[in-house]
């Protein structure tokens, strides 16, 4: 008996760093008398959004086990891991013509394209 367990890839999260101020706990007199909170600066990473482009290559990674892992408590042996991929593109291409120069004109174009992995699709097998 197989058994095919398919698994997702995900983007990779992309951000930026972000200065925040923190509270220490202590006070401190103000100009004028009063009390005031001491803080501190402190750089953290925070999340922008997601990748269109790359994939999460450690999470990918972490799932495979975790399905590896499950396969063989199941009672499977691995016979093969697959990478599916897909892909993305973008292209334009403009036209116009010379200002006062009659009849003529130009054009240009560009295109790209790339592909990344998509899922893993693992194939196991029944112990005998």
């Amino acid at each position: 008996m197989n058994k095919v367990v398919h698994i997702p890839a995900f983007f990779e999260p992309v951000g930026k760093e972000k200065t925040i101020k923190l509270p220490t706990g202590e006070k401190k007199k103000g100009l004028f008398g009063g009390e005031k909170d001491v803080t501190r600066k402190e750089t953290r990473w925070e999340q922008t959004g997601w990748s269109d482009s790359r994939i999460d290559s450690q999470r990918l990674a972490q799932d495979l086990a975790e399905a590896v892992n499950q396969l063989n408590e199941e009672g499977f042996d691995v016979v093969s891991v697959t990478p599916i991929t897909s892909g993305a593109y973008d292209w334009a291409y403009k036209t116009g013509t010379f200002v006062g120069q009659g009849e003529g004109g130009y054009g240009y174009g560009y295109g790209y394209g790339y592909s990344f992995t998509n899922s893993l699709i693992v194939t196991a097998k029944k112990r005998a």
